[in-house]
């Protein structure tokens, strides 16, 4: 990316939930697009997070990754983010708007980077994984360099002109810890009204049933070998002439019996 394409860079951040205890924490790709954006050293880096002013706290574990200070558009409970994103980013103008994939919270439908992008008048690009200066030796000052992530571990070289939104792939370079004294020093600059727009819910979202996250259970393969004709033999033969009657046995015996009884059926090795 040319030096002049770095000089207006915004960061689009979320809450993210802890997979085991549910808390709010950052977002796990929002926090590596904000180590990308803090990478390119802009002279003007603005990070953004749209939602209820109650989302504060959490949003401060991207203060501790070196920022000075956030935004926060105050928004309703469930209100759609969408329109005022957009509007506050044409007041901003920036060249690049980075952000994460998907987000850990809520609909997460990974449509906003689109919308915005539709919104915008701009390019968008999927799974970034970094965003490095220009080879070109006349480069234009609107052209953003860019590696974007592929299925099986694949790269692709992209050069983008014009505005561009770009999405972080989980496989970029990792977010830096956050720092505890940073947090507490960063500013949050709530905005409860920062261009004209009305709050509209999500529709969608509020019609959804809301409950943790639990993994699908996974049936159990049980494995059978030989022919059709075999497995219809064994189901339908009789195994009589196999078994051992017993009459009054010792504990010994019995237990010997039940334990060659258990390695003759494959339960035991």
């Amino acid at each position: 990316m040319t030096e002049a394409a770095t000089t207006e860079v915004a960061v689009l951040l979320s809450i993210g939930r802890h997979p085991v205890s549910g808390r709010a924490r950052r977002a796990a790709t929002d926090a590596q697009a904000l180590e990308m954006a803090l990478s390119l050293r802009p002279q003007r880096l603005t990070a953004i997070h749209a939602g209820p002013a109650a989302d504060a706290e959490a949003l401060r574990d991207y203060l501790g990754m070196g920022l000075k200070r956030l935004t926060l558009l105050v928004l309703p409970e469930g209100a759609d983010p969408v329109e005022p994103l957009i509007a506050h980013l044409r007041r901003l103008a920036p060249s690049l708007v980075l952000t994460g994939r998907q987000a850990e919270d809520g609909e997460g439908s990974g449509m906003l980077p689109y919308l915005i992008a539709r919104g915008l008048e701009a390019a968008v690009v999927a799974d970034v994984v970094r965003i490095g200066p220009s080879d070109a030796p006349a480069s234009s000052a609107s052209m953003t360099d860019l590696v974007q992530a592929l299925p099986r571990g694949q790269r692709r070289a992209l050069t983008v002109t014009g505005r561009l939104i770009a999405t972080v792939h989980p496989s970029a370079p990792p977010a830096r810890a956050s720092a505890f004294g940073p947090a507490r020093r960063g500013v949050i600059e709530p905005v409860a009204e920062p261009v004209t727009f009305e709050a509209t819910a999500d529709l969608f979202l509020s019609e959804c049933e809301h409950r943790p996250w639990r993994p699908k259970p996974k049936l159990m393969r049980v494995k059978r070998g030989g022919s059709a004709l075999d497995r219809l033999k064994a189901a339908t033969e009789s195994k009589s002439g196999k078994g051992q009657l017993l009459v009054n046995p010792t504990p010994e015996a019995g237990a010997l019996a039940i334990y060659d009884s258990l390695v003759e059926q494959g339960m035991l090795p």
